[in-house]
């Protein structure tokens, strides 16, 4: 696995003051504490339900591309049969023959996301800021779309803009507006823009619609 590193240059430096960047890491920690609570809620109750609708580990655990382009291991509910290694190319589509049925409705929901939270709190990620890639399709992007370098000179994010703005998305085209979208946000950053994202974040999550 290949690791880089990013020059903090005028063009890929975050807009905002120190004292937004600061409080934003501040109110990421203590959001995440408060939010252990229900993953640990959620995973007792998974725990149960596993054997019958999603049979396999509770957790999977995949390496994902992070601030200054390092990779962290990111933690979420199992939502398909286990896999010895990952297959899917960075421009193929799902695999949803894999998807269980109770993987389908944690997806839909979003809540094989909650124990991201995890890794907020250990500060591999924010509550907002653009979404982390799998690793060996981001060491992919950066080769093909000069804009997504850029995109990793913040941490990653449970939601973000472009979450919120373009939905899912997949392939090199499509990954070529998610990093155009994610340098809007970090070049502009602001405490008034995340509450927005939050606020579309709850819209989102209330169309049942991840994938």
């Amino acid at each position: 696995m290949t690791t880089h590193v990013v020059e903090k240059t005028s063009a890929n430096r975050p807009g905002g003051s120190s004292l937004f960047w600061t409080t934003k890491r501040i109110l990421d920690f203590a959001i995440s504490l408060l939010a252990l609570p229900l993953v640990a809620v959620v995973s007792l109750v998974l725990l149960v339900l596993n054997p019958f609708f999603n049979r396999g580990p509770l957790m999977y655990r995949q390496a994902r591309m992070g601030r200054d382009l390092e990779p962290f291991v990111a933690i979420k509910f199992r939502t398909m049969v286990p896999s010895a290694q990952v297959t899917r190319g960075a421009n193929d589509p799902v695999e949803r023959d894999r998807i269980t049925p109770l993987g389908g409705l944690l997806r839909r929901t979003r809540i094989d996301e909650l124990p991201q939270f995890i890794n907020i709190l250990t500060g591999d990620m924010a509550l907002i800021g653009p979404r982390p890639d799998y690793m060996e399709h981001a060491e992919e992007f950066l080769s093909l779309i000069p804009e997504y370098r850029a995109r990793h000179a913040v941490r990653p994010g449970l939601t973000g803009l472009s979450q919120v703005t373009l939905g899912y998305v997949q392939g090199v085209e499509e990954t070529r507006f998610k990093a155009q979208t994610d340098l809007a946000y970090i070049q502009r950053a602001n405490l008034w823009m995340d509450l927005k994202i939050l606020w579309l974040t709850v819209f989102t999550l209330a169309s049942f619609e991840g994938q």
